[in-house]
């Protein structure tokens, strides 16, 4: 939604919208929110909307006191779940300290520094995405469990797979909401499920991340289920990715060169930041099984890959494997720009990289490694590194 301050109050008073939720995920990616009333929201625009963060993930450590929320009117979305009389509108928000100065957790700004860094060199960039996610049952006291939500198997049809009409109304509430699926279908686990949406620039793509995950949620709630986005949801079943597409382009520029620099980019840095990709300690027992990658390397051919060349008529693209679906899309969206970025200037390419690099073994490993690379270190700053790295 393209607005000025002007058109979005005009906007709120003839929709009659009631609540506002101010939206911000944490440094690990969890979405938060504070609902205030229409009559706030001019005051918030000048100035913010202070917060305590003790008690959030990653902010609680800071030593800044208040932090405060910047609404970006652009995101504005209706939810359409919510009533018709009195209705409720999101907006994702940036971060700041007392001072007015972005805050050092706020992972939407270091996505906008990342795509800002591109502008400059020429580059632009396009994301989709496409999620993995598993629908579970609720015990009697409405708890999730392991039980899935059916026993159907990869692209599976009704009535095997249980799921189809949950995905239908997935996909009509993100229409309803300006986000456009491309496709839906059943995962390769008992009650998994995927969901592909149209490629936008890389801002948009996270905030459509962040908007997905809760949409899947509260639809999955409405039909009685849970939807787990966690890595390995399901023992010796398949585990949970977080597939992004990346296309570059540069003007007077080879594209399918850039593809290849680009490719050799992502190569080069995976492993220093795999902790951001993959930031859980479930996260190493989804790497190398099913069909999750199985190592760092460059591979045209075989089931595992890191990255994929997906066939196309258009400008041509990749897809990078190995993140989580419950990765911070932020952190993971600025990682892949520095890293193609680097690849492009310093003209990569990925044959250099057949020879097979395993990833780390376990969090505690990717971590250490993060901490020690002067890659991260050039892209991130030391409160988001000691956030994950700790």
């Amino acid at each position: 939604m393209d607005l000025t301050n002007e058109e979005f109050l005009q906007y709120v008073n003839e929709e009659d919208i009631k609540f506002i939720r101010l939206a911000f995920c944490d440094v690990y990616g969890n979405t938060k929110n504070v609902s205030v009333m229409p009559n706030m929201i001019d005051e918030i625009q000048n100035k913010g909307m202070s917060i305590d963060p003790q008690f959030l993930p990653g902010l609680k450590d800071t030593d800044s006191g208040y932090s405060f929320l910047h609404p970006d009117i652009n995101t504005t979305k209706l939810l359409p779940w919510r009533p018709e009389h009195g209705k409720v509108i999101r907006m994702i928000c940036g971060l700041s300290d007392k001072d007015g100065n972005s805050s050092p957790l706020d992972t939407r700004k270091v996505l906008q520094d990342a795509i800002d860094k591109a502008a400059s060199k020429g580059v632009t960039f396009r994301f989709g995405s496409r999620m993995e996610f598993y629908l579970t049952k609720l015990d009697e006291d409405g708890n999730p469990t392991d039980k899935p939500f059916d026993n159907a198997g990869y692209m599976d049809i009704a009535p095997l797979d249980k799921g189809e009409n949950v995905r239908r109304e997935i996909c009509l509430t993100l229409e309803r909401m300006g986000i456009n699926p491309i496709g839906s279908y059943h995962g390769g686990g008992p009650g998994q499920n995927e969901i592909d949406f149209t490629s936008a620039d890389p801002l948009t793509a996270a905030d459509n991340v962040e908007t997905f995950r809760m949409v899947v949620k509260t639809i999955a709630a409405r039909n009685g289920l849970y939807a787990d986005f966690s890595p390995k949801p399901l023992a010796g079943k398949p585990g949970n990715g977080f597939h992004v597409n990346v296309r570059a382009s540069k003007e007077g520029s080879d594209n399918c060169a850039l593809l290849k620099n680009s490719i050799a980019g992502i190569l080069e840095h995976t492993y220093d930041s795999t902790v951001f990709y993959n930031p859980s300690d479930a996260s190493y027992k989804r790497l190398g099984k099913d069909d999750a990658p199985l190592s760092i390397s460059w591979m045209k051919e075989g089931a595992g890959k890191i990255i994929k060349i997906p066939a196309t008529s258009g400008n041509p693209y990749l897809q990078m494997c190995s993140p989580d679906s419950e990765a911070n899309p932020y952190l993971v969206n600025a990682l892949l720009i520095h890293s193609c970025l680097d690849g492009i200037e310093r003209n990569l390419d990925p044959e250099d990289y057949t020879k097979k690099k395993s990833f780390p073994e376990n969090r505690r490993e990717a971590g250490n490694i993060a901490k020690e690379s002067e890659f991260i270190r050039s892209v991130l700053n030391e409160s988001i590194i000691e956030a994950y790295c700790r």
